[in-house]
């Protein structure tokens, strides 16, 4: 019978030990990562001013990394498993790097070293693991800190904006847009995508006077935009429901009189326009909003719920169930105003102190209704991740 013949290799400890600390990919970061245009990841956490702005506790603790359409969350996890880092050791070992129990030497009075070794360099006992929560994550919190408040009425004579004044006859090219908008993103701690998305919820603009400023408009001025646009809509014969040209919507919304100052910036009609369009119809950011159209379920949605947030913003200040229902009819094209009900209005955007009044709910104060559900999902996938031997034992 034949015998194998033993082979050893050699197993040495390097000191000083290197630092390495080990990021778990997701399936889909693997993906992207490994596929032929891969993107450039960053590493984003807010200032501090900031994050405290927020008030976000945990901003301080964690930081993101972000692709250009996802965020993740970077926490720390221990593991009972420690990870050691091998390097093959290339016959760089020497008798001075180690001592060899049970060798002797040869007659070289060297020892007999065999031609393969490898050498831990260093040891890991926690990974860097990649977390979504639950609600995931939004830009919105920090946009609103971020952008100034544009708050005047198409009616307010002379009323100017809070934190500044826009110049509606400085318009800007899409190269200053741009980069104004990359440099508030810039200190935002999700992607690109994400915090593009909540730059158009919130109907933010750019827009030029004596500086470049970004603005996101109160409820009440997007209100008074969409009041506006509806009433030239009508007198100019413009369908909303089908494509027009958003230069023409922006001609009906001026004053006959041309020496009269346009009653709000183009920039801001455009990103009202933007909002509320067909999602399949809507250009990216980067790109001019040149035709539209409106979705009228849609729409009457997003005017309910802005004229609530304008007009009832807090408990104390409260309106009438049948005063919000026909205020908000009024707001809408003829045609549109069957849309109107209560159950239009997204879940948890209002609260009623009393059966016959209602208040608006700001986003940050309305819990999803999956949350509780998704959580111990999320929590079972991170507790299984800290297992490295059940990740391995699937590739050996």
């Amino acid at each position: 019978m034949s015998t194998q013949e033993s082979r050893g290799i050699l197993f040495t400890h390097t000191r000083p030990q290197e630092g390495f600390r080990l990021l778990e990919l997701t399936p889909e970061l693997e993906d992207l990562l490994t596929s032929k245009d891969a993107p450039v990841l960053e590493l984003k956490s807010p200032s501090t001013a900031l994050a405290q702005a927020v008030i976000d506790p945990t901003a301080h603790d964690y930081v993101n990394l972000c692709t250009p359409t996802q965020t993740y969350r970077i926490r720390q996890v221990q593991s009972s498993n420690s990870l050691h880092i091998l390097r093959p050791s290339r016959g760089e070992i020497s008798q001075e790097d180690i001592k060899v129990v049970e060798e002797e030497p040869g007659e070289s009075g060297a020892l007999n070293l065999p031609d393969e070794a490898v050498t831990t360099i260093s040891k890991c006992s926690s990974t860097l693991e990649l977390h979504i929560p639950p609600g995931g994550f939004s830009a919105i919190p920090f946009l609103e800190k971020s952008l100034r408040l544009y708050d005047r009425r198409s009616d307010d004579d002379g009323d100017i904006a809070m934190g500044g004044s826009a110049d509606p006859t400085a318009p800007l090219g899409s190269n200053e847009m741009r980069t104004a908008r990359k440099n508030v993103c810039q200190d935002i701690p999700v992607s690109t995508a994400q915090c593009e998305q909540g730059w158009m919820e919130l109907c933010a603009f750019v827009d030029g006077a004596e500086e470049v400023a970004c603005w996101r408009p109160s409820p009440r001025s997007r209100l008074a935009v969409w009041k506006r646009l509806v009433e030239g809509a009508v007198l100019q014969g413009i369908d909303l429901e089908k494509q027009f040209l958003v230069g023409d919507l922006w001609k009906s919304v001026l004053d006959d009189d041309e020496e009269m100052e346009p009653p709000f910036p183009r920039a801001l009609l455009e990103a009202v326009v933007r909002r509320i369009c067909i999602a399949d119809e809507r250009p990216p950011l980067s790109d001019d909003i040149k035709w539209a159209s409106f979705d009228k379920v849609e729409c009457t949605q997003w005017v309910g719920e802005t004229y609530l947030a304008a007009t009832a913003p807090t408990t104390s200040s409260a309106i009438g169930r049948s005063e919000l229902l026909r205020a908000w009819k009024d707001c809408l094209p003829e045609t549109w105003r069957g849309e109107v009900a209560l159950s239009k209005l997204p879940n948890g955007c209002y609260n009623s102190p009393d059966p016959t009044t209602i208040c608006f709910v700001e986003p940050s104060q309305r819990q999803p209704a999956n949350k509780t559900a998704s959580a111990p999902t999320t929590a079972a996938k991170a507790k299984n991740t800290r297992n490295w031997h059940e990740l391995l034992k699937g590739r050996r």
